[in-house]
């Protein structure tokens, strides 16, 4: 496929990008050698390869969930400056 400056400008509009001359050039002969090199993708057969998603296996990384005790409010509130039955109590911030 023959890329053209009005190719380079058209993805540079998409893109947002405001290229000068010398860069539209240097761009429209890296995109060609990109399309080749797809075209050269495309010839190979990969009739017996099973599609992935991840280069690498991924497992699902996150833990099982397990039901725990939580901690005693009571205990917590302790703590607290100014202890409520349920909640520390913080001074008011925003009116």
């Amino acid at each position: 496929m023959k890329i053209t400056t009005e190719m380079v400008d058209y993805i540079s509009t998409l893109s947002r990008l405001k290229l000068p001359p010398e860069e539209k050039e240097r761009m429209t002969g890296e995109l060609e050698q990109i399309v080749s090199y797809m075209d050269i993708l495309n010839r190979l057969d990969t009739s017996g390869v099973e599609p992935m998603s991840h280069v690498f296996p991924v497992k699902n990384v996150m833990r099982s969930d397990e039901v725990e005790p939580s901690a005693d409010r009571a205990e917590l509130l302790k703590n607290a400056p100014v202890p409520d039955e349920e909640a520390f109590l913080v001074p008011r911030t925003v009116e």
